[in-house]
């Protein structure tokens, strides 16, 4: 036993782990939340189906950690994804990988991850208070000293987790209570931006094309018409702009280009598996086939029924031209079209609708191995309140468990 006692603020993924790894350690642990239930952004990760981790090497889910992600070596090396899966099936939850790598329990049920991790704190002895939001950290001789509650109370405690999430979804109580605690006690809070969050766009026509997905296309986002990322893969028109897979992992970058007054666009190459030659002969055959017809009806082999007006109109072809009118230099520029077809990003959806938050406390007054604050002994941070964020696939649940469990461990040992 280790004699100590440690306070875990959240019951998030980070703050689980923190507390179960704490009690592992032998130290007496009261985990605090601040709503009616532990795991509530948990519940909803991978639609329901919890995303628990990447099966991808360590190098590979640090990659894809765009916020930070070489800070979590450590932490990832001591706590890797097999580590969580083993961890979890010892407590009754056997998962699966499926397609990149994404490893969800078996069961598709995120309350059976919940349930686990809420039986094992009862199990380890873990005093759960909920309803109970912290609001700033006692500090004493220079040290982490406990919590105080809104309201007054005073908890003491030989070391404090900050585990209490970021400032997305603020309905399942990450409502960015923690950065101002950080920053009362000196810390810096990097620039926070919504991560893995849709893009809203300038185009009337998107509203037409809404509920249209897209699978196998290329997006490149351009920041005052420099190209910062692609990505391959699947997206939606919504009534407001795009959303999807592609268009999640590239709104970091959106976000942070915004943020600096950039214009940014959106290329979309329609047809990216085509080498150009190849697809502009397609399209010439399409013409000759069709070539009785009007634009507007010789496109369906090509283009969803919603996308055809959209690009003939960026083409400056009119919809009723009939085919066999249509130039060659026309021709081309409707190839070109449908390779580039340009969309204005205007503004990310709200951070309330962000699947994670960009930005947070910064990772250069943590240590890296143990979680603890430069600034404050005692005090150990974990989870999305750190200035580490990834892409959606399962690496943000990996890093709150890896960053959990190493404050938890280094919290429950004597300095």
């Amino acid at each position: 036993m280790s004699g100590r006692h440690v306070i875990v603020v959240g019951g998030g993924p980070a703050g689980f782990m923190a507390a179960a790894k704490a009690a592992e350690e032998g130290a007496s642990v009261l985990l605090l939340e601040k709503m009616k239930k532990l795991g509530r952004k948990m519940m909803i990760t991978g639609k329901g189906r919890c995303n628990i981790t990447n099966a991808a090497p360590i190098p590979e889910l640090v990659r894809n950690i765009p916020g930070n992600g070489s800070f979590l070596y450590s932490a990832l090396h001591a706590f890797d994804n097999e580590a969580v899966r083993d961890f979890f099936a010892a407590r009754g939850v056997e998962t699966k990988v499926e397609r990149g790598g994404r490893v969800f329990p078996q069961s598709d049920r995120a309350a059976d991850a919940v349930d686990a991790l809420v039986t094992y704190l009862h199990e380890l002895g873990v005093k759960i208070k909920t309803e109970a939001p912290a609001a700033d950290i006692l500090v004493e001789e220079g040290r982490a000293a406990g919590v105080v509650l809104v309201g007054g109370a005073k908890l003491r405690a030989d070391a404090v987790v900050l585990a209490v999430g970021g400032a997305s979804y603020p309905a399942t109580g990450s409502t960015g209570d923690g950065y101002g605690m950080a920053r009362r006690l000196g810390h810096t809070v990097t620039q926070i931006l919504p991560s893995l969050v849709p893009l809203v766009v300038e185009e009337d026509w998107v509203k037409e094309a809404q509920g249209l997905s897209l699978r196998n296309v290329r997006c490149t986002l351009l920041a005052d018409g420099k190209k910062c990322a692609d990505a391959f893969g699947e997206m939606m028109f919504t009534h407001f702009g795009v959303t999807g897979p592609i268009i999640l992992s590239l709104s970091r970058m959106a976000a942070q280009a915004l943020a600096e007054g950039s214009f940014v666009e959106l290329e979309l190459d329609l047809k990216p598996a085509l080498a150009p030659e190849i697809f502009a002969a397609r399209v010439q055959r399409d013409f000759e086939k069709y070539q009785r017809k009007v634009l507007k009806n010789a496109m369906h082999d090509l283009l969803p029924g919603k996308l055809i007006a959209p690009v003939l109109d960026a083409a400056y072809l009119e919809v009723e031209k009939p085919v066999h009118q249509v130039t060659r230099e026309e021709r081309l520029r409707l190839t070109e079209t449908i390779r580039h077809l340009m969309l204005t990003v205007t503004k990310t959806r709200p951070l309330a609708e962000a699947i994670v938050t960009a930005g947070g406390i910064a990772t250069r007054e943590i240590e890296p191995k143990t979680m603890q604050s430069k600034l404050l002994p005692g005090l150990y941070f974990a989870g999305e309140v750190v200035d580490v964020d990834g892409f959606t696939g399962g690496y943000n649940l990996q890093a709150a468990f890896s960053m959990g469990a190493a404050a938890g461990r280094w919290s429950a040992r004597k300095a």
